[in-house]
């Protein structure tokens, strides 16, 4: 170990991840009530400390696969946050991340284990520190990246539905879009199939499945929805 800048004050150094899932036509995320102090009790953000061993990212994927068991999940760096008085028990710099999930995909044993619930977005408790800030700074990124690339497929299931998708465009971006447009839209581009399969739980009549294709997107990735 090097004896190199002593004369700065240490910082501590954490990540936190916003899991974000469509269920029930709303747009949720992942919180549980703190286990430690300071703020024990208080509903939160799931995070951890930086391993001296781990890069930012790396960090982040131990965090959310402690979390969901589940690896190889999108996720997007939101930024950081370093407010002086932002943690009253040290100095500690957050690097938030936002990942996207399906929630089938998530073990409900799993939840139960680390006492997290889904909870709407727009109905979302105080939350510890600034958590409630760096949960609005990556809808809005969301928001922004949405109608731009394809990231709305790892919140929905392999095999979906037209309105699951409108419903979730319009879950995530918070107003009701003109269905005849949005299937117009939809029915241009080649990346998104349409499948022999009918899903039949909504309705007798049933309706078409779809799926996404990242190797058609890949290749003409003109998307705009």
């Amino acid at each position: 170990m090097t004896t190199y800048y002593e004369e700065y004050s240490k910082v501590l150094v954490s990540v936190d991840c916003i899991i974000f899932g469509f269920d029930k036509d709303e747009l949720r995320i992942l919180i549980g009530k703190r286990k430690m102090d300071p703020g024990r009790g208080q509903w939160s953000l799931y995070g951890g400390f930086i391993h001296d061993n781990e890069s930012l990212d790396e960090a982040a994927n131990r965090v959310l696969y402690e979390l969901t068991g589940l690896r190889n999940i999108y996720m997007q760096q939101v930024g950081a946050f370093g407010k002086v008085d932002r943690d009253p028990g040290e100095r500690v710099i957050s690097v938030v991340y936002y990942a996207l999930i399906n929630v089938k995909d998530y073990d409900v044993k799993l939840q139960e284990l680390h006492g997290v619930k889904w909870i709407a977005v727009n109905e979302l408790p105080p939350l510890y520190s600034d958590h409630n800030t760096m949960v609005a700074l990556a809808h809005k990124m969301m928001q922004q990246k949405i109608s731009r690339e394809p990231i709305s497929f790892n919140l929905l299931p392999t095999l979906f539905t037209l309105t699951q998708l409108q419903r979730l465009y319009e879950a995530v971006c918070g107003e009701k879009v003109d269905k005849r447009n949005f299937r117009k839209r939809i029915k241009d581009m080649d990346f998104i199939e349409k499948t022999n399969l009918i899903d039949k739980t909504s309705s007798r009549r049933g309706a078409c499945l779809y799926r996404f294709n990242e190797r058609a997107y890949n290749n003409a990735p003109n998307f705009k929805l």
